[in-house]
């Protein structure tokens, strides 16, 4: 069916992108398959105490927690612009869907909708008239999915609102997935360049060993030495070392 064939497809996004690349991608894909959907929306929250020194955010809800945004991905740059409006406001169905972790749902935001004032213009003027959201938690915060269309009433609730609650879920675990994929990329480039870094160390070891008739100790303690006299890392003035060999080579 097509619902889990993108739910499918949205969670795989998350499996070679980065987190941003991740976004752009899922809201694209959803704009395109959800049908009458104009244009898709995906924010990433953070869940923060009474006392944290982030500004604003959205609260009101369960306890004294609030939601602050680290990053979203719209397809559209109206939806962006509503977004960030509703964000500056805290009035519309995005921060409404994070606040209190449920689906919203609104069949025509001029019509019939008095719930947000200060939005119901600003969604107009961008095009927003039908809009249906839903909240997923993750650990330390949680991912809204939200589509949108300029045409009054274009969503079937009994079949878009799970489907938007379904995306939501996908999205938090595909997010979560390219965080942990940026992670291990991140954790790989440390230990070449340190296994880089140990591997020029040793020919400068060597080099020094070779030169003074010294043994390896004494080579490295040399080393250290050198590079705190002129504050620099141990294993630049190997790097050092071994291209002035290497020229004298020559």
């Amino acid at each position: 069916m097509w619902i889990e064939r993108l739910a499918r497809d949205i969670s795989a996004l998350g499996s070679e992108s980065t987190p941003e690349r991740a976004l752009d991608l899922m809201s694209s894909a959803a704009a395109r398959g959800v049908p009458g959907c104009s244009a898709a929306i995906i924010v990433l929250w953070r869940e923060v105490g009474a006392g944290d020194d982030a500004a604003g955010g959205v609260g009101g809800g369960a306890g004294d927690r609030r939601h602050v945004v680290v990053d979203y991905a719209a397809s559209h740059p109206d939806l962006a612009a509503a977004f960030e409006h509703q964000y500056r406001t805290d009035q519309g169905p995005s921060v409404e869907a994070v606040r209190w972790m449920r689906p919203v749902s609104v069949a025509d935001v001029l019509r019939d909708d008095d719930r947000w004032p200060l939005y119901t213009s600003m969604a107009v003027r961008c095009g927003v008239r039908s809009t249906v959201e839903a909240a997923c938690p993750m650990d330390d915060g949680a991912v809204t999915f939200g589509v949108h269309s300029s045409r009054p009433n274009a969503f079937d609730n009994e079949v878009i609102l799970p489907l938007v609650a379904l995306l939501a879920e996908h999205s938090a675990a595909a997010t979560h997935n390219a965080g942990r994929y940026i992670g291990a990329a991140r954790e790989a480039a440390h230990m070449r360049r340190a296994m880089s870094s140990r591997g020029v160390i040793d020919q400068a070891k060597g080099i020094l060993m070779h030169a003074r008739g010294c043994d390896a100790a004494a080579a490295f303690e040399e080393l250290r030495r050198v590079a705190q006299r002129n504050r620099m890392k141990v294993a630049d003035v190997a790097r050092h070392l071994v291209a002035e060999n290497m020229e004298g080579a020559r």
